[in-house]
């Protein structure tokens, strides 16, 4: 009886390691790694204990200002070379062309008058518009109906798990819902399947547009409903049971405390998941790349960024859509922070 396949690989491992161990060539490398991890780590301890020493060494009037600079400055020099540089980079080459030679605001002219890159803000806008409403209303409607529920715990987790999954991970287990094959042949995407049992023809779902683009919103919003779903689950709980009792005893019905109790109790939640969700979505990239390349009419800002910055090598066109889709996203910022600074400000 052999040893087979597994057992000869294993002897055959066994042989090519242990000479080497015995002439040094499979430790030496290894401890020499090992080496330049502690040698690094010993010298990122001294310099922060040199620093820490010079620090508390300083003049009492001006101690406080050097350990606050000392602690914030590495983080402000991190934040300026891979933030704020990048970014002025970026507006920068937005008014260049791909020899890098300026050319005003023809980037942008460009952008809205070609028709393919119009559709991609079509549909970007599109996706801004369906999915944080969805995931929102959907979210919220799943945390009134479970709350104090039996199995509570159980019926979250179900809609939580597709926030563990990551978008690529997302794509590709969709593409598989939505895969299409010719009538005839045995169907593997579920969908299809379903569409068959009960006697019609498969769709391919991510090549019919525009409704492709739709198909592909559903993913975004299967992935953002468990979030929205907690965050407004635990806002609920939060909200006092004094006040939804008393507005019980005045005869608000089911409908009625909802509106008047518990919305205006989560209102501070709901601004954060909107606005959260919808940044998201603006810089959707992995789900569009992962399941149709942005091919059949389904391209969006970021994935159309990604195409011509990397892979028609238009820096310019790359970068002028980069710098829309931060003006996209800058308007949202800014009214979560409001809303923020003014809940403060009641507290």
């Amino acid at each position: 009886m052999g040893a087979g396949p597994v057992g000869a690989q294993l002897a055959e491992f066994v042989h090519a390691v242990l000479p080497a161990a015995r002439r040094g060539d499979f430790w030496g490398p290894t401890f020499e790694k090992f080496g330049v991890l502690i040698i690094g780590v010993a010298a990122f301890a001294a310099v922060i204990g040199l620093v820490l020493f010079f620090a508390d060494r300083t003049p009492k009037r001006i101690r406080d200002v050097v350990q606050l600079t000392v602690f914030v400055a590495p983080a402000l020099l991190l934040l300026l070379i891979g933030l704020v540089y990048p970014a002025v980079q970026t507006i920068y080459l937005a008014f260049t062309d791909r020899q890098g030679e300026w050319v005003g605001i023809d980037n942008f002219v460009w952008m809205f008058t070609q028709q393919e890159i119009l559709r991609v803000l079509g549909n970007t806008l599109v996706w801004v518009l369906l999915v944080p409403a969805l995931s929102t209303a959907i979210g919220l409607a799943y945390a009134v109906f479970i709350d104090k529920s039996a199995g509570e715990k159980v019926l979250k987790s179900l809609v939580f798990l597709p926030m563990a999954i990551s978008f690529v991970g997302a794509g590709i287990i969709w593409r598989f819902m939505y895969e299409y094959r010719a009538e005839g042949y045995e169907q593997i995407g579920l969908l299809n399947q379903i569409i068959v049992w009960f006697g019609g023809e498969p769709h391919q779902f991510l090549i019919e547009s525009p409704w492709n683009t739709f198909f592909l919103i559903l993913v975004m919003i299967w992935i953002q409903t468990g979030f929205a779903m907690v965050l407004l689950s635990a806002a609920i709980k939060a909200v006092p049971a004094e006040i939804i009792e008393a507005s019980r005893l005045d005869g608000a019905n089911a409908w009625q405390q909802f509106w008047n109790v518990t919305v205006p109790g989560i209102r501070s939640t709901l601004v954060v998941v909107v606005t959260t969700i919808t940044i998201a979505t603006l810089k959707v990239f992995d789900i569009v790349r992962t399941m149709t390349g942005g091919n059949y009419g389904t391209s969006v800002v970021a994935n159309e960024m990604y195409t011509q910055a990397f892979n028609r090598a238009e820096w310019g066109q790359g970068a002028a859509l980069a710098v829309v889709l931060f003006i996209m996203v800058l308007p949202i910022i800014i009214y979560n922070v409001r809303v923020m600074r003014k809940q403060r400000e009641i507290r």
